[in-house]
C-alpha cells in the first residue's frame, strides 16, 4: 500500500514529518497482515500527531523512547488541526506504542530498558518451574497461581525465614475480607503450594503449611447454576452467521453446550485436534491429559463452516483466532466468557445464574442426565477424576428425584 492509497491525517496540519518514510514502511506491515483500511488510516492519524508533536518539541527519531511516548501520552493536546478533545484515548496511545515498537524491531531506535528483576519475582519464577517440573501442571494453571501470589508476597515479606503462623493468617484474613470467599480459596491454595515449594528448598518451616486457614464451605452443598435447553437453543442461534464473528461464535458455543468444554479448552484446541474421519476432537484439560470426546453432528459442522469460510487464512496452528487484524489466536479463557456472556444478553435469558462457560458445562452435565446417561458416562464426558463431583448434578434431576423419595405416611401429620 502507497502513501497515496491512504489519507495520513484527517487534519491537514497534522504531519508526521521525520516520521514519515516510517510511516509509508508501517502503514504497508499492516496491509499485509490484514488490517482493513480504515484501522490503517486510525494508525497513520495517530502517527501523524506524534510526528507532529515531536517536530515542535525538537525530537528526533533517534530520541524516540518509552518516556518519550508517556510525554505525549500525558501532554495537554494544543497541537494544530482542530481537535475536539484536548486528552489522547488509551486506544489512539497503543498505536503509537505499536510504531514505536515497529520502530525499535528494525533498530531505528534503541531498544526499551530490560526492567530490575525483584527478589519476589525470582522466587515466582522459581517455584512457577517447580510446579510444571514435579507438580505436572500446566502453564495456565501455573499463571493462576503465580496471580494472588504477586498481590500476597509483598504483605509476607521478601524473607520467607520471618514467615510466620500469625503473618500467614493475617494474610489470608485480610484477602478474604478485601475480596471475598471465592478469592481466598485462590489465595489459600496458591499459599499452600507455595510454602510447601519453600519447605522443600530450606526457606521455611514445613509446619508452616498446616497454619494456612480453610474457608468454610460445604461439599457439593450448592446446586448447579444451569439453563433448560430451550434457552441453550436460544444462545446459539442469537449468533449472526451472516458476519465472520458470528460463524465463529456459533461453532464455540456448539462446542461448550454440547460437550461442556472448559473456556481453557477452546483457547486452546489446534485444527490437528479434530478428527473428522473418527467424528471426535481431543481435549487437553488439567494435569495435560488428553481426551478424545465424540463430536456431535451440528457442533462438527459448525466448525466445519467455520473453517472454509469464516476463520482468516493464518499461520497458527489454533483452531479459534480473533476476528480483527492481526489474525492471532484467542487471548485468553476471559474471551471466550465474553462470547457467552455477549449471547445470553443477545438471547434476552432474564435474571440468567451465571454468564459464563460454566454456566453452558453445568447446563450440559444436567442436560446429559436428564436424557438418562450414566454419572460415569457423564464423568467422562466433562472429564471429572471422581463421580462424585459429577454426582453433583444429580441434584437438579427432579424426576429421579421423586422417584427414590418414599411415600408420606397417609395419615401423618407434618
Amino acid at each position: 500500500m502507497n502513501q497515496h492509497q491512504y489519507q495520513a491525517s484527517p487534519f491537514v496540519h497534522l504531519k508526521p514529518y521525520a516520521l514519515a518514510e516510517h510511516l509509508d514502511s508501517f502503514v504497508e506491515n499492516l496491509a499485509l497482515v490484514g488490517y482493513c483500511p480504515l484501522a490503517i488510516n486510525g494508525y497513520a492519524a495517530s502517527v501523524s500527531h506524534f510526528g507532529t508533536w515531536l517536530h515542535r518539541k525538537n525530537i528526533p527519531v533517534e530520541g524516540i523512547n518509552n518516556v518519550v511516548v508517556l510525554r505525549f501520552a500525558q501532554h495537554r493536546c494544543g497541537c494544530p488541526g482542530g481537535r475536539h478533545h484536548k486528552h489522547l484515548s488509551r486506544r489512539y496511545v497503543n498505536r503509537v506504542r505499536r510504531f514505536t515498537r515497529y520502530l525499535q524491531e528494525r533498530g531505528l531506535v534503541p531498544l526499551p530498558l530490560p526492567k530490575t528483576r525483584e527478589a519476589t519475582a525470582s522466587i515466582l519464577d522459581g517455584f512457577g518451574q517447580w510446579l510444571l517440573d514435579h507438580k505436572g501442571l500446566s502453564p495456565r494453571t501455573v499463571a493462576t497461581y503465580e496471580r494472588p501470589l504477586r498481590r500476597i508476597l509483598p504483605l509476607l515479606g521478601d524473607d520467607p525465614n520471618q514467615y510466620g503462623a500469625a503473618l500467614v493468617r493475617r494474610v489470608v484474613r485480610e484477602q478474604s475480607e478485601r475480596y471475598g470467599c471465592s478469592e481466598a480459596k485462590h489465595v489459600i491454595s496458591a499459599l499452600r503450594a507455595f510454602l510447601r515449594f519453600l519447605a522443600m528448598k530450606g526457606c521455611c518451616d514445613a509446619a508452616l503449611v498446616a497454619a494456612v486457614p480453610t474457608v468454610a464451605q460445604w461439599r457439593l452443598s450448592s446446586l448447579p447454576r444451569y439453563i433448560e435447553s430451550a434457552d441453550i437453543d436460544r444462545i446459539i442461534d442469537s449468533c449472526d452467521c451472516t458476519r465472520p464473528l458470528g460463524v465463529r461464535n456459533r461453532a464455540i458455543l456448539l462446542l461448550l453446550a454440547r460437550l461442556g468444554l472448559r473456556a481453557s479448552d477452546i483457547v486452546m484446541m489446534s485444527i490437528d485436534d479434530l478428527d473428522w474421519r473418527g467424528a471426535t476432537v481431543r481435549v487437553c484439560g488439567k494435569s495435560r491429559r488428553d481426551v478424545r470426546l465424540p463430536l456431535p453432528q451440528d457442533a462438527g459442522d459448525a466448525v466445519l463452516e467455520y473453517l472454509e469460510h469464516a476463520r482468516p487464512h493464518a499461520t497458527s496452528e489454533r483452531l479459534f483466532l480473533c476476528v480483527p487484524a492481526p489474525f492471532r489466536p484467542l487471548g485468553n479463557s476471559s474471551v471466550v466468557s465474553a462470547v457467552v456472556r455477549a449471547a445470553v444478553m443477545r438471547a434476552g435469558i432474564d435474571d440468567p445464574p451465571s454468564c459464563g462457560t460454566n454456566l453452558l458445562r453445568h447446563s450440559a452435565a444436567t442436560t446429559m442426565l436428564r436424557a438418562g446417561a450414566t454419572l460415569d458416562a457423564v464423568s467422562t464426558v466433562l472429564r471429572h477424576r471422581s463421580t462424585d463431583t459429577t454426582a453433583h448434578y444429580a441434584k437438579v434431576d427432579v424426576v429421579a428425584l421423586c422417584a427414590l423419595a418414599p411415600p408420606w405416611p397417609e395419615g401423618a401429620s407434618c
